[in-house]
């Protein structure tokens, strides 16, 4: 035998030296959950070792991952049911939880690259992503909304905004305003290809944010579709999209694959909270090696295509695996 692949796997060091794809501390962002209050740090049931912060504590969080070499966070907010109504309006004052402690983030870490998101559903009485009229969700007048969301998003420090909402034309209309107020530094991470999934469960619990009624099959994308995929994204590239995102990324590494291939802008994959807490699920119960689960995770999401991997695992891989 002239060939025998085995002698490329002999030792660590040459498995390290011929392996075909590495995962960095630098590829990761990390999403973090934001609660009102003070020294507020409350554990998330359905998601072993992650938290809802209080900023004080959101504040020692950041600063103990930027220690890691962790840089990239996408900073969620929890609102009470008391503050929400129909059209999501306190995500529009200036003075509300989020954008205040976005605004003293970049005061304290100027040099962190702080991702948001831009979406009714953390806001909206409904849960849903957009505005709810006689149970349609209507495109056109959340599209407004979203445009003015992103804009105070901007204005408080934002570095990259995540419309994660499914809206047609709502990143053509975010880059518009965006461009228009002089914020065209601010990058746009679309959420491309955000399918209608079942592994969303422990993040809605996490927000509050589940829908009251219905689902949100006429706005997320359909399991079974990835040519549909091409077609969000293209729409996304040409409206001035800076990123294009699949989200989730464990069931959907071949529209990851897809669209890595037919698009050079870079690819970001979103390790949602269902695949964070299946793995956490077996670990805890002994079934599987958790660390070993995380990695080869990753390590595949990163092998699909995604140059970017929002995870909830990436203080664990930065404290463990920091490299």
């Amino acid at each position: 035998m002239l060939q025998r692949p085995r002698r490329n796997r002999q030792s660590a060091v040459i498995r390290e030296m011929v392996a075909e794809t590495t995962l960095r501390t630098q590829d990761l962002i990390f999403p973090l959950f934001l609660t009102a209050g003070q020294g507020k740090a409350v554990p998330i049931a359905s998601m072993p070792n992650l938290f809802r912060f209080s900023a004080d504590k959101l504040l020692a969080e950041m600063e103990a991952c930027l220690k890691l070499g962790l840089h990239t966070f996408a900073l969620f907010p929890h609102f009470e049911e008391s503050q929400k109504d129909k059209y999501g309006s306190i995500s529009l004052q200036i003075d509300n939880l989020y954008l205040q402690t976005i605004r003293q983030l970049k005061t304290y870490f100027p040099e962190v690259c702080l991702m948001t998101d831009v979406a009714l559903d953390p806001y909206s009485s409904d849960g849903h992503d957009g505005v709810v009229e006689n149970g349609v969700i209507l495109n056109d007048e959340t599209v407004e909304i979203l445009g003015n969301m992103a804009l105070v998003q901007a204005q408080a420090g934002a570095d990259i905004i995540g419309p994660s909402d499914m809206m047609d034309g709502r990143v053509q209309h975010i880059r518009q305003v965006l461009d228009k107020n002089k914020f065209q530094h601010v990058a746009i991470m679309a959420y491309t290809a955000k399918y209608a999934s079942a592994f969303y469960g422990p993040f809605r619990d996490a927000l509050d944010s589940a829908p009251k009624l219905g689902d949100k099959k006429t706005y997320q994308m359909n399991p079974a579709n990835v040519r549909e995929a091409l077609i969000e994204a293209r729409l996304d590239a040409a409206e001035g999209a800076d990123f294009l995102m699949v989200k989730p990324a464990l069931a959907y590494l071949d529209v990851i694959k897809t669209l890595h291939d037919a698009f050079d802008l870079p690819i970001a994959a979103y390790n949602v909270s269902g695949e964070y807490a299946m793995i956490k699920a077996a670990a805890q119960n002994g079934w599987i090696d958790g660390e070993k689960a995380m990695l080869e995770t990753l390590l595949s999401i990163k092998r699909a295509g995604a140059k970017v991997i929002l995870t909830y695992f990436a203080k664990e891989f930065a404290t463990k695996f920091r490299f």
